[in-house]
């Protein structure tokens, strides 16, 4: 072989190119990555709601040695703790060897998707078939969320304050529901109409049955024979929805994709892609330097407003009750604080080159996306990471031997949106975005890359495991 020229070896010392991940990892950290995916697929399809996912996320959280964070007992190095927020939310600490006062290690990540929600008052009848009405959550293309199998999950609180849990549709001997589309050969006006108009937003209702209540000649016998199936079934009457949050969500199974199997489908990935592996990461810790704090939050897809949301006051209160058992104050605790707030990021697509800035777009099989900061146009309603912190982290993953890449979110003035990074941040916490790129993001099936869930998992683990400040 022959020697490299002058400047082939300066373009390798000078040049920033991201590299395709198979290209430098050994086929011993493909198959791990590859097995890695296995038991995410395996959360994914055990974890289609925020509910689900902190259920899932506590049941592996015991698993590991973690307990209910008690307030009133003291903390050491090496104690495991969880607390659940309204079983929406989910916060996760490793106790540190080293004073709280010197900061803490955050990683964070939401657990809600979009999807479609029932109304309180959701089940009507017309000519003689019954449909649930919803309202849908998050930024979702309307028109992607018709004529595909949806499962019903979520939960019931009747009258007398029993909750019954819901899950219809993802076993394969349960019926599954859908939304209806007008056929073509009657959807000319429809076709003329832009994509956002498409489908109505009071028109994705979902169809759950046509047979009537037997020997009943009585109105709406369609809409009675369903509320006799869920009385015979939960025991729930009507007025029961009104205490109710239902959620429609795709009904099929995380999938492989392609022949090289190399990409992962499913439902949900924005942000349980992120939210995995920073649990993984964090039940992986053993006696960390600095105390590991894990974050599930819910309702980012929304604005993370209410109480179970980044917007609000839990992981402040949680931050400081940790504080005040190692003896500090809460605000110096998140003064000298770490922070890899998780979100997905848009993957180069070459279908749709157009929307994105390449030399500044993430794609997939080039690692986990290193996002200084999301917002749209001027930069508006995000946090923006110092120069300082972009560099402690590049440092960082360079030394635990992660593969990642830097990206936004599409061109300057066509592009944006939000993460829960402002929120932590506004807290006083040094603060950098991190997440795995996505294809079709926001659809009712996205794609990832094995190799870069993998190294957001690495990330995470770089991160909780640091034994350096800033």
């Amino acid at each position: 072989m022959s020697e490299k020229t002058k400047a082939e070896l300066l373009r390798e010392q000078l040049s920033y190119a991201p590299k395709n991940a198979y290209r430098i990892l050994s086929a011993e950290e493909t198959t791990a990555a590859d097995a890695y995916c296995e038991d995410y697929k395996t959360f994914l399809d055990a974890a289609k709601t925020e509910r689900e996912a902190v259920s899932e996320g506590i049941k592996m959280a015991q698993a590991n040695g973690f307990v209910p964070f008690d307030r009133t007992k003291p903390l050491k190095a090496g104690d495991k703790v969880y607390y659940d927020n309204r079983g929406k939310a989910l916060l996760l600490a490793v106790i540190g060897t080293r004073p709280a006062s010197e900061g803490v290690s955050i990683a964070a990540a939401h657990v809600d998707s979009p999807r479609l929600d029932m109304k309180p008052n959701p089940l009507y009848e017309d000519h003689g078939l019954a449909y649930l009405d919803t309202h849908y959550y998050g930024g979702i293309k309307k028109y992607q969320w018709t004529a595909i199998p949806l499962a019903l999950h979520g939960v019931v609180v009747k009258k007398d304050g029993t909750t019954v849990t819901v899950s219809i549709g993802e076993k394969d001997d349960e019926p599954v529901f859908c939304v209806t589309d007008l056929l073509p050969h009657l959807g000319a006006t429809q076709m003329k109409k832009t994509a956002a108009e498409v489908i109505d937003g009071e028109n994705l209702n979902i169809l759950i049955g046509s047979r009537p209540f037997a020997d009943d000649e009585g109105s709406e016998a369609v809409k009675l024979n369903i509320l006799h199936l869920l009385w015979e079934k939960y025991g729930m009457v009507e007025a029961d929805f009104l205490s109710a949050e239902l959620e429609a969500v795709p009904a099929y199974s995380a999938r492989d994709v392609g022949l090289d199997r190399s990409m992962l489908g499913a439902y949900g990935h924005d942000d349980r892609v992120c939210a995995y592996p920073a649990l993984t990461a964090t039940f992986a810790l053993e006696n960390p330097a600095y105390t590991a704090v894990t974050i599930l939050a819910d309702k980012e897809e929304i604005g993370s407003d209410g109480n179970t949301g980044m917007n609000s006051s839990f992981l402040r209160y949680f931050i400081e009750d940790i504080a005040e058992l190692t003896g500090t104050k809460g605000r110096h605790v998140f003064r000298s604080s770490l922070c890899l707030s998780a979100d997905v990021n848009v993957a180069y697509d070459p279908l749709y080159p157009e929307v994105v800035e390449a030399r500044n777009c993430a794609a997939l099989n080039q690692g986990v996306v290193l996002t200084k900061y999301t917002g749209a146009r001027g930069k508006s309603d995000t946090s923006d990471a110092s120069a300082e912190l972009m560099g402690f982290f590049r440092r960082t993953m360079d030394a635990a031997d992660v593969v990642w890449q830097i990206g936004e979110l599409g061109k300057v003035d066509i592009g944006g949106g939000g993460t829960v990074a402002k929120y932590i941040a506004d807290l006083d916490v040094n603060t950098v975005d991190l997440g795995v790129p996505v294809l079709s993001m926001h659809a009712p099936f996205e794609i990832v890359s094995k190799l870069d869930v993998y190294m957001t998992h690495k990330a995470f683990f770089a991160l909780l495991s640091r034994d350096k400040a800033l």
